[in-house]
């Protein structure tokens, strides 16, 4: 899984992202927590030694050691959470375009010395009741996570990992799977054409087909010119060809040893253990070495640099003629000085976050672009961060003038500085932040301090937020200019400064497609027959070892009330009913949500509402939910979800937040309108090439249910088409009349059920601060009917209204095609099933698990070169196969055949069964954060009791149930099925008369 820094989370995110949630209710005498406490510098632990014990903020006890026979650096986070996560990174820094650390990260998982099968880390996600398992190639350091609540499981997917990138197998046949080759066309006829396969190349096309990561790679490539920044980690795809064996071999040979790892463990099993484990199976084996891998600073520039790339025209831009993206990038200072980064960071959210920041309004709100550009803001994940500041969607003539706004803007920030009020709600948002728990914590702390533990940087340092916090109070304190400062210098001031931009060339598919004819005709030209010769018989190999099977009305509100450790913080949800709406405003809903928190409201305009959202609450925010009937497969919920939390002192400032959406939201601002529709429609066609694999099942059921139909309409390709017309119109006063419309049926106490979560100390006073809302809520409606506007206290049984039926829907197969400017596919069939309480249900999920490991990622990943691809079973009873970036679309479709052919003659045993369970249960009973423990009762009305049956008819799934509902749902004359594809232009598609070409 290539990451690029881009999609890694700048450090701004650090409050937004990577720790979005997290804060446990356990407290600092808690059992981890104190057995770490008890170590000192200097203990000696399984040829460790204790370097620090520190009790930075978050509930936890921080150990830093370091291996005394090769220098491995390790940090142990002891926390009550029993979440437990391994991590081990290392600093991959390569100097060309080959991809080398990405595909090998790939190959290090195909086997080795203990665990030689094919594929072991694709084997565990069936035989682990793991929570996470995944692996990440990121500019300059490769990362293997995964985390488990089960000790027995930790100790098992350990010795896998440490067995997997200590001592892989690193087989040629390998590297050319998950590589690069030069292959026949097809493998078994020696005389079709020679053509370039593999995974990572097939998925670094798809990569480069998305012109905000192509963008993004370019500005980091020119910002960092001198060093492993200035080549592309993943992979450019004409130049992976240039990779052979040995190099790959000799890359891991280099950069996968101890003496350039950092390992890292979290959560509350002995630290002991793994420190004995990590040792006894891996460390001491090896004897220490000079990795050499180390980034070196930047030379700055003397004076600022321009450049322009271009990238393929967009076919779902909102205004085909707007599609110029310019960008300003500073290079800032090292990520290792903590403080600098915080403060740098604050001062990023400060300039751009939000509709009060000066950067949107200077550059957002004149429209000049439909957003800003996809890298935007502090970056700190390279050895010296960057910030970025620009927009996408905007005209050629308009580049001259964003690069004067952007400079004027910085005067004026230098001028005028930041108001009091704004640093202060920056501050609370920190506060929110490190009070809210998430699911994956361990995840999220590894992922914070990898980069700067990288390149040296102290890990622990970084998690002193509290000490910042201070520290930067204090520095405003005594110096008031201390921000403008900030800005003049490292802004201002600065000549390492580089002007990027970007434009469409109509023939950039065009050239793009005869590069890569003329480097595969370079490749064929220098072959000899007896070349030729054995590049079909390893074709052939390949493919025989791809085969072969392995081992291994008027009514009360009902409110839902769940007291959970929420650590002081209150969550608050809404479900508002879309039964009464007209079908004529339908495909507005997802308008209305995205705009609805961001107009205004009340007595203040949409600055004021971020403001005040930002210094009283964790955000708000309104979505889309189409909820399938668990026993009916044409009964489904309609509606849309209101979600927002707050500190427990900021209750009464919440919920008056809501009374104003609900009473009087401002409409009437069309600049404003526009601002956020062009924001929405840029967003929604950047995310096709990204979760293509999604809108193509979303599209291909939406002929078989009426809640896949509504799926289609809310999320869908519909909705992106839909977003483009809006974002074409000339005048938005059509929209401005539908959204009152459409608010009256929404925003409406009648249609509405709550759910609140939050401590029991806190229970009566949250309930009466939700009975004054709801009560204020339905005085204000203008029908002014008598509502009774009492509370209906439900202590986790489910208040749930009744589905309505679609008694017009007639499910029917529909084939469409979608002709997308991507060099690869997206692919799906959806087959009508049966419903969550169904017997057969439960078979299906494991079937779809079974055919996804056994057989599907065979056939679509390993011999199909798509990047992924699968089958999985949908509470919407709807059995989906999938591909994602796949450089085939009717051969995908006839393996999705072959997949339902192989389910039906039983060729797979019990152990592939029990693996699939074992998978299946893992997701099931993953760990649930306090601010959701409730919510599928809220939502969709299953219960404890209907989980528990979901749960024992999965464990009697027998081999007879499995070939039995194959069979029965997937069979070609049993099925009605829906196929949907997402790609480039297909001449076989286009005379098919069986299919509809959008």
């Amino acid at each position: 899984f290539f990451l690029p820094s881009e999609e890694r989370g700048y450090c701004t995110d650090f409050f937004d992202t990577s720790f979005n949630g997290q804060r446990h209710t356990w407290r600092l005498k808690s059992t981890s927590a104190e057995r770490a406490l008890q170590y000192q510098p200097g203990h000696k632990i399984h040829g460790f030694t204790v370097k620090e014990v520190t009790v930075p903020d978050l509930f936890l006890t921080a150990v830093k050691l370091t291996h005394d026979k090769t220098g491995a650096q390790y940090l142990h986070a002891a926390r009550d959470d029993s979440n437990n996560l391994f991590s081990v990174q290392f600093r991959t820094t390569p100097m060309d375009s080959t991809g080398v650390p990405h595909i090998l990260e790939h190959t290090v998982l195909c086997g080795s010395e203990k665990y030689p099968c094919r594929d072991p880390f694709f084997k565990m996600l069936n035989r682990s009741l793991s929570t996470f398992m995944n692996a990440f190639t990121a500019s300059d350091y490769t990362m293997y996570p995964f985390s488990t609540q089960n000790g027995k499981d930790f100790q098992n997917l350990l010795s896998v990992y440490l067995d997997a990138v200590f001592f892989p197998c690193l087989r040629e046949q390998d590297f050319w799977q998950e590589g690069w080759r030069l292959e026949n066309e097809n493998p078994t006829d020696p005389n079709s054409p020679l053509v370039f396969k593999g995974v990572v190349f097939n998925e670094m096309k798809g990569a480069f087909s998305d012109n905000e990561r192509l963008y993004a790679q370019h500005l980091q490539n020119k910002l960092y010119p001198d060093h492993t920044y200035s080549v592309v980690s993943g992979g450019e795809p004409l130049a992976i060809p240039d990779l052979t064996w040995e190099q790959l071999k000799q890359f891991h040979a280099t950069h996968y040893h101890p003496s350039n790892a950092r390992f890292f463990t979290y959560g509350d099993l002995p630290l002991e253990q793994h420190l004995k484990q990590i040792e006894e199976e891996a460390l001491s084996k090896f004897e220490r070495i000079n990795p050499n891998t180390e980034v070196p600073s930047q030379s700055h520039w003397s004076s600022p640099r321009e450049d322009h790339v271009t990238c393929s025209p967009d076919a779902l831009a909102p205004d085909p003629a707007r599609q110029n993206t310019l960008c300003v990038s500073y290079l800032l200072g090292d990520i290792t000085d903590t403080f600098e980064g915080f403060t740098l960071s604050l001062l990023s959210s400060l300039m751009i976050s939000g509709p009060n920041s000066p950067f949107y309004k200077a550059l957002i709100e004149p429209k000049i672009g439909t957003d800003f550009s996809s890298v935007v803001g502090y970056d700190g994940s390279t050895k010296e961060a960057s910030f970025s500041i620009g927009l996408q969607g905007m005209a050629e003539e308009d580049i001259e003038r964003v690069k004067q706004i952007i400079s004027q803007t910085i005067d004026d920030i230098i001028e005028n500085g930041f108001e009091e009020e704004r640093i202060e709600a920056l501050l609370h948002k920190i506060e929110i932040q490190m009070k809210h728990q998430s699911t994956n914590f361990g995840l999220s702390l590894a992922s914070y301090i990898a980069s700067s533990w990288n390149h040296d940087g102290d890990p622990v340092q970084l998690l002193q937020i509290s000490d910042s916090v201070a520290k930067f109070r204090q520095s405003l304190a005594e110096n008031p200019r201390f921000l403008q400062d900030k800005v003049k210098h490292y802004f201002k001031e600065n000549t390492h400064r580089l002007t990027l931009s970007m434009s469409p060339d109509e023939a950039y598919l065009e050239k793009q497609a005869k590069a890569e004819e003329e480097k595969l005709q370079k490749k064929i030209q220098a072959l000899s027959d007896s070349d030729r010769k054995e590049i079909y018989e390893k074709g052939l190999e390949l493919l025989t070892a791809q085969s072969k099977t392995q081992d291994a009305s008027l009514q009360c509100v009902p409110v839902q009330y769940c007291e959970q450790p929420t650590n002081g913080l209150v969550y608050f949800r809404a479900m508002c009913s879309l039964n009464t709406l007209p079908e004529d405003l339908r495909l507005y809903v997802p308008l209305f949500c995205s705009v609805i928190t961001r107009m205004g409201c009340g007595g203040l305009d949409y600055r004021q509402q971020a403001q005040q959202m930002e210094l009283r609450t964790g955000g708000m925010s309104v979505s889309t939910q189409v909820i399938p009937d668990s026993t009916q497969l044409d009964m489904y919920e309609q509606g849309i979800l209101l979600f927002s939390s707050c500190l427990e002192r900021n209750l009464p400032h919440m919920f008056q937040l809501w009374s104003d959406i609900f009473n009087s939201p401002h409409f009437d601002d069309e600049e404003r309108l526009r601002v956020l529709v062009m924001m929405s429609a840029q967003e929604l066609a950047n995310g096709i090439s990204y979760s293509g694999h999604m809108y193509a099942m979303t599209r291909a059921g939406r002929h078989l249910t009426p809640a896949g139909d509504l799926q289609e309409t809310f999320n869908g390709m519909e909705q992106v088409k839909f977003m483009k017309r809006i974002a074409e119109m000339p005048d938005l006063s059509q929209v401005i009349r539908t959204l009152p419309r459409i608010k009256k049926h929404l925003l409406n106490p009648d249609n509405m059920r709550c759910a609140v979560n939050t401590t029991p100390q806190k229970l009566s006073d949250t309930a009466a601060q939700l009975e004054s809302f709801i009560r204020d809520v339905a005085e204000n409606r203008k029908e002014r009917k008598p509502v009774r506007s009492d509370i209906t206290e439900v202590r986790f049984q489910q208040a749930h209204w009744v589905n309505i039926p679609e008694l017009n829907f007639q499910p029917c197969q529909m084939k469409t095609f979608f002709q997308m400017p991507f060099p690869v596919n997206f692919v799906s069939e959806s087959i009508r099933t049966v419903p969550f309480s169904h017997e057969d249900y439960a078979s299906l999920c494991i079937l779809a698990r079974m055919m996804t490991a056994k057989f599907l990622h065979g056939e679509i990943r390993e011999k199909g070169g798509a990047y992924g691809g699968g089958a999985r079973m949908g509470g919407g009873g709807l059995f989906s196969f999938y591909s994602y970036r796949d450089p085939n679309s009717v051969q995908t479709l006839s393996a999705f055949r072959k997949g339902v052919d192989w389910a039906k003659s039983g060729q797979f045993t019990q152990q592939d069964i029990d693996e699939a369970k074992l998978s299946i249960f893992s997701a099931v009973d993953s760990p649930v954060a306090p601010a959701d423990k409730g919510m599928g009762r809220f939502l969709s009305g299953v219960t404890d009791e209907m989980k528990q049956g979901h749960r024992e008819r999965l464990f009697a799934v027998t081999h007879k149930n499995l070939v039995d509902v194959a069979e029965r749902y997937l069979s070609v004359g049993q099925r009605t099925c829906g196929v949907a594809i997402l790609g480039p232009e297909n001449e076989t598609i286009k005379k098919d008369p069986s299919w509809i070409v959008k």
